[in-house]
């Protein structure tokens, strides 16, 4: 598909876009306060309205059904907050212990590495600045001298009186914000679940009446990415911390129920998130264990687990429904925290979905989608002509291999090899390519083509092995291209390098099967070089133009051809032809034999059993008068 300019400037970012942006951020920033609420109400609600949804199918009321979850919702968050606070005081009270074990640990390793310069080096700096403040603490504790009498110090207490009233003010307003911020949230989200449907009409009243359809579409996507994403994302991450929990209680870790609450909690922070909730248990396991065998044990648990979540447990349940490219999840999660500190961390990625919904459906946003999505952003013809427009024909042939671990070769030419090739022979007619990316982007291709001579042999090969098969299926008969063994097929590029290109492209789809397909480049089709062509030996000659404005010269070009070997069948690849860039060319126009748009036409064209067509005479009008020699004398 060919990228016009309107549709270039659709996904343009503007000026007014970017300070639009910039405002939303500023108005996010000081408006934190209010808008932190907000969001974690908004997420609650996706994350809570499927299930308000399978309670109302059950013939359970709108009300009760809201209230069953949102009570269990927030009960099951406190009841995490009580065990994290219980577990925490508990560890609370060990950390003296556990200081011990780390200080002896360190010197171990210090006298371990008693003969190495840095440690050396370290260990003397440290002792230096040590005898250093030993001697100022002596020096400023030295006695005075003897003829001053020496006074015990007498202590002195600072008493203040303050306001009982004060006191428990500043007792209970630390208290006040986030009681309150919770109980705003609840209010929120049990509103948000009650008047979902007419929350979602006033929305749609305000920003979308004109284009029902995309409105409707926006927030159904939105509503089913996040509500999924938040609600797979917490049963993976509790799949994930039970054999965490497990693991390390029976590796003797203490308080492992807190540190797999933490890992469940902190998997929801993108990439960092995991490597925190692990460095503490192994700072715990270095702290209590005498030796460095537990360390060991607790980061293969980690590892071990993280494997198993990441490439079974994740595809199993819900696969990549996030839309986000893994770089703008690190990029949202960093402008996030900023935004908004460590909660923004914890909602960067359901809030980037968001994002990116809205560039999917809003036209002046879709930059969005195109800089955080992991959607392709270019079709396969458009980066095949992108990588050979930049002379790189090697990355075009990894692409092109993996697009031929499915399809055959044939296909890859007519769906992205030749497609390419004419957004070149567009851009060459509009005369914004000079004649070296010209030639440097046709002789990238014929790079490309010659790398996938392997492939073609291989299919060759495949194809002899089905053709000695017995039972073959009739319908992908019908499919299967025509044997060419026996034949003899020149293709030849009509007015360009693009088009030799192109002509290379058949030349080895012909030589797959079967066929004895030579090429030839486009100037040997004019009066000085075309002798030099071995027509009389040709059963087919197939001309490849990617202009489709070339009609005029495919019909010079075939009434060459027929005129030095009437009994050759001559043929024209025009892809362009097809009606709606330029119109359709009919084989009798031109004298042709056939007229094909499409790689697989021409190669079924070439090789049919079909006779010649004979060259029509050209007729005209008048006949040249002739005068006689005795007329002349006469006169």
């Amino acid at each position: 598909m060919y990228v016009g300019d309107e549709t270039l400037a659709s996904r343009a970012l503007s000026g007014r876009t970017i300070l639009i942006l910039i405002g939303v951020a500023v108005i996010l920033r000081v408006g934190q306060e209010i808008f932190v609420p907000l969001a974690l109400s908004l997420l609650l609600t996706f994350t809570l309205a499927p299930i308000v949804s399978f309670l109302r199918k059950r013939s359970v009321p709108k009300i009760a059904a809201v209230i069953i979850a949102v009570v269990s919702s927030f009960c099951a968050i406190g009841l995490f907050s009580f065990v994290v606070a219980t577990q925490v005081a508990n560890l609370a009270e060990n950390i003296p212990t556990y200081q011990r074990n780390i200080v002896e640990k360190v010197q171990a390793l210090r006298q371990a590495g008693a003969g190495n310069g840095v440690f050396d080096h370290i260990s003397k700096i440290v002792e230096r600045v040590g005898a250093e403040m030993q001697y100022s603490a002596t020096e400023s504790q030295a006695e005075p001298t003897p003829a001053v009498p020496q006074r015990e110090p007498m202590p002195v207490e600072i008493v203040s009186r303050s306001n009982p009233i004060q006191t428990l003010g500043n007792f209970i307003l630390p208290l006040i914000s986030p009681f309150a911020t919770a109980g705003l949230v609840i209010v929120l989200v049990v509103f948000m679940l009650l008047e979902r449907e007419d929350l979602r009409d006033r929305f749609i009243r305000l920003v979308g009446l004109g284009d029902l359809h995309r409105t409707t579409a926006a927030l159904q996507d939105a509503g089913k990415r996040v509500g999924k994403y938040l609600l797979m994302q917490l049963v993976v991450n509790c799949l994930y911390a039970l054999p965490i929990t497990i693991g390390l209680w029976l590796l003797g870790i203490p308080n492992a129920i807190l540190w797999g609450l933490l890992t469940l909690v902190l998997r929801f922070v993108p990439y960092i998130g995991p490597v925190i909730g692990m460095v503490l248990p192994l700072f715990l396991a270095l702290a209590i264990a005498p030796g460095w065998s537990l360390l060991l044990w607790v980061a293969t648990l980690f590892i071990v687990t993280e494997l198993v979540s990441n490439n079974v447990v994740e595809p199993w349940l819900y696969g990549s429904h996030t839309g986000l490219s893994p770089l703008a999840i690190i990029i949202s999660a960093i402008f996030w925290s900023w935004l908004w500190g460590p909660l923004g961390l914890m909602l960067s990625t359901p809030l980037t979905v968001c994002l990116v919904v809205l560039g999917r459906y809003v036209p002046q946003f879709s930059f969005l989608d195109v800089l955080l999505g992991n959607e392709p952003v270019l079709e396969p013809q458009e980066k095949l002509y992108q990588r050979l427009l930049s002379g790189d024909p090697n990355e075009a042939t990894d692409n092109a291999e993996e697009f031929l671990e499915e399809e055959y070769l044939v296909d890859y030419y007519d769906q992205v090899g030749l497609p390419a090739l004419l957004l070149g022979e567009r851009d060459r007619q509009r005369g914004v390519m000079s004649d070296q990316q010209i030639d440097l982007f046709a002789s990238s291709a014929m790079t490309l083509v010659d790398n996938l001579s392997d492939t073609a042999t291989e299919e060759e090969n495949e194809d002899e092995d089905e053709n000695d098969a017995s039972d073959i299926d009739p319908e992908a008969a019908e499919l299967e291209l025509p044997d060419g063994t026996g034949r003899t097929i020149l293709c030849i590029g009509g007015r360009g390098a693009i088009d030799d290109a192109a002509a290379a492209m058949l030349s080895q789809t012909l030589e797959i099967q079967g066929a004895e397909a030579t090429l030839a480049e486009h100037f040997t089709t004019d009066n000085r070089s075309i002798g030099q062509l071995p027509i009389k030996a040709l059963d087919t000659v197939v001309i490849t133009f990617l202009n489709g404005g070339s009609k005029s010269h495919a019909r010079l070009a075939v009434r060459r051809m027929k005129r030095l070997n009437p009994d050759v069948r001559v043929g024209i690849l025009m892809p362009s032809c097809n009606g709606q860039d330029y119109p359709v060319i009919e084989a009798a126009d031109i004298n042709a034999d056939f007229v094909a748009i499409t790689l697989t036409e021409a190669v079924k064209a070439a090789l049919s059993e079909v006779g010649p067509v004979k060259l029509k005479p050209v007729l005209r009008k008048m006949a040249r008068p002739r005068f006689k020699t005795n007329a002349l004398a006469e006169v």
